[in-house]
């Protein structure tokens, strides 16, 4: 998808990292960009769900850009890319239209934005267009330490971060490997997840989290007290 500003100078895009689910933690800088863009953009699921835009109320509701506006992208939730594609296509077309009349533009990433972030679909269709910038957020898994009270990468330890849908021989690998892991998002891989963990010797280890930061968190320091099925998509396994 090719998308071309016009001669006339342009607004400038932001990505603007809210954090895994505490408003709170939200940077000053981004506080700031919220209030005072012109438009705020955002995913918005199928079924009405827009997490990033509910971490970031109460910046929004403390707006001194009187004529700011919003403008929801539409996310299905399914497996398919190019469904996917589709829609951060369509999102990247509203964007561009509105820098082009020279709106600063946020666009609100759960999370980091260049961190398994959102923005950065959004970034591939527009950032060698427009000028960009990416305003970093607290990731799950500093904030997950956090919750827990433990330390990530002591003195020589190793660290590594995986997503969840990664191959069983990865994930035991990187078990046996590394002496802090963060399995990211296991939604509905849990149970399997979990018989790897506990394959690879590693339960004593793992605190699972789930929603960190918001009002239906859930911390488990006892994985053996998980029960079975899948769970959400916003959890992870942090292994220290």
């Amino acid at each position: 998808m090719e998308i071309q500003p016009d001669t006339n100078e342009t607004g400038k895009f932001y990505g603007v990292g809210v954090g895994p689910g505490d408003s709170e933690l939200i940077t000053l800088k981004a506080h700031r960009l919220i209030q005072t863009c012109d438009l705020v953009t955002y995913l918005k699921s199928d079924r009405g769900k827009a997490m990033a835009r509910d971490i970031a109320d109460p910046s929004i509701t403390a707006r001194t850009n009187k004529d700011q506006r919003e403008h929801a992208i539409i996310m299905p939730m399914c497996n398919s890319r190019e469904i996917a594609n589709q829609a951060y296509d369509e999102g990247a077309r509203v964007i561009a239209e509105n820098l082009d009349k020279g709106s600063n533009v946020v666009f609100l990433c759960q999370g980091d934005p260049f961190f398994f972030g959102s923005f950065s679909y959004l970034h591939d269709r527009l950032g060698d267009r427009y000028p960009t910038e990416a305003i970093p957020g607290i990731s799950s898994i500093n904030a997950c330490a956090a919750l827990i009270g433990r330390a990530i990468g002591l003195l020589a330890e190793n660290i590594a971060i995986v997503p969840g849908r990664r191959s069983d021989v990865d994930i035991l690998k990187i078990l046996a490997e590394f002496d802090n892991v963060a399995i990211m998002k296991p939604g509905r891989r849990r149970q399997q997840l979990l018989d790897l963990i506990e394959q690879a010797g590693r339960s004593g280890d793992t605190s699972y989290i789930e929603y960190a930061g918001q009002d239906r968190q859930k911390i488990v320091d006892d994985i053996s007290e998980l029960g079975p099925g899948k769970g959400p998509y916003f959890s992870l396994f942090l292994i220290i």
